[in-house]
């Protein structure tokens, strides 16, 4: 077979591939038999007592408002098990979030499901000691922008433990927890997400023994400017992070709006991060990368009023085209860490819905990378010094890739020996 009918066999491949789409996105539809008691339960969440327990019922509940507490302290909120007590925010007239927790203090969620929420299913902000239990987060239907941005949704936290959860359907991120200090995220499950699991600028972080698939991306952990502090000091490890290869359907401008479908792991900015001994595997752009915000900045684009105002109303963190509006922001990552993780891929060929099929086709001999990292730089940094480091280490036979995007690729290489470390 000579080397020009080779070459045309390959092309024809990569044109079928490229113009042929699977726009088909996943459906949630559980079967739902409602009960009207909303009197009942606004009225246990409006006189709920300090150390007391609010007890839900088995059942289906149909809301037409948020449920909010604030102040509170030694509160527990109960339901019968996430199949077993269902809060149902569908077609919800009255507030933004199904169950909202604000400026409180041991506090304990567990045993029920939130469901259709206009806005985000649960946010926790402000609180001290918060423990999620076996909550079930979903929006129901076909997956769509029109969903709610977040499912599990702590922020400005402290002493945080998300367990034993799921989240389904979030056009942001499934389990997120943002600002906070102090947190462990285990033994959760999320799928048809953009983001399945994500950290944002927080610190003292263990996310371990999760399973994320059939999201846009399965786990970030990201560092962004802007915010009330920085992230640091992640460990992530025992996860199972694969098939990740939804078509991403946040809204435009959002932070994760620039995330490409068929992303195990991305870690954006962040320093002091340990990834280790996770299965990651079955994407179509790449298993794990480790970038700066300036890859992420690079995609921003213009966006309407309108648009601008949506993100405003939903509470979505949008791209910003300069991080140096943030004089205190490094949007370099750091002491990064990968060590003893499983890496495969069932694809052999990489998607070309978005520009890294084609750096993969151009650059990478169409073989889809396990690792890539960007080796942007801070100006006047170098390769590989203390604030720059990234530790390779014990990940099996890898395909890995060094971008060098600030060089617009001319240095791209595979070798990972001046990332090797012990």
């Amino acid at each position: 077979m000579s080397k020009k009918y080779i070459f045309w066999i390959l092309v024809i491949v990569i044109a079928l591939v490229y113009f042929t789409k699977n726009d088909t996105m996943p459906v949630y539809a559980p079967d739902r038999d409602y009960i009207d008691i909303e009197d009942q339960l606004v009225e246990q969440f409006v006189l709920a007592q300090d150390s007391s327990v609010i007890e839900l019922p088995a059942g289906h509940f149909l809301l037409s408002q948020s449920l909010s507490i604030d102040g509170k302290t030694n509160l527990t909120i109960r339901g019968q098990g996430m199949d077993e007590t269902v809060l149902s925010f569908l077609g919800q007239t009255s507030g933004a979030e199904g169950i909202k927790i604000t400026n409180s203090r041991n506090i304990v969620l567990e045993d029920f499901a939130i469901e259709d929420a206009a806005g985000d299913n649960l946010k926790v902000s402000d609180t001290d000691s918060l423990v999620i239990r076996r909550i079930r987060s979903a929006w129901t239907g076909e997956v769509s922008v029109e969903n709610g941005a977040y499912g599990i949704y702590p922020v400005l936290s402290t002493n945080v433990i998300i367990e034993g959860c799921e989240a389904i359907g979030s056009s942001d991120a499934g389990i997120y927890v943002g600002q906070s200090k102090n947190v462990i995220i285990r033994n959760n499950k999320a799928f048809y997400n953009v983001a399945g699991i994500e950290s944002e600028n927080s610190s003292h972080v263990e996310i371990y023994e999760n399973e994320s698939f059939e999201n846009t991306s399965g786990l970030l952990i990201f560092n962004l400017p802007g915010l009330t502090m920085y992230g640091k000091q992640i460990r992530a490890y025992d996860n199972r992070i694969y098939d990740n290869n939804l078509r991403n359907f946040a809204v435009k401008g959002s932070i994760v709006s620039a995330t490409p479908l068929g992303t195990g792991v991305i870690i954006l900015a962040t320093k002091d991060v340990r990834l280790f001994r996770n299965t990651i595997r079955n994407h179509k752009t790449l298993n794990l990368a480790i970038v700066s915000y300036d890859m992420f900045s690079q995609e921003n684009q213009e966006i309407s009023d309108e648009n601008q105002q949506e993100l405003l109303e939903r509470g979505i963190q949008p791209i910003l085209p300069d991080a140096n509006v943030d004089p205190n922001y490094n949007p370099y990552p750091g002491n990064i860490e990968i060590g003893n993780n499983s890496f495969s891929n069932r694809f052999l060929l990489p998607t070309f819905s978005n520009e890294f099929g084609l750096l993969w086709m151009l650059k990478n001999r169409l073989r889809i990378p396990d690792i890539a990292y960007d080796g942007i730089l801070a100006e006047g940094g170098h390769l590989q010094d203390e604030n720059h480091k990234i530790c390779l280490y014990d990940n099996g036979k890898t395909n890995f890739v060094y971008l060098d995007a600030a060089d617009d690729f001319d240095g791209f290489s595979n070798d990972k020996t001046p990332f090797t470390c012990e």
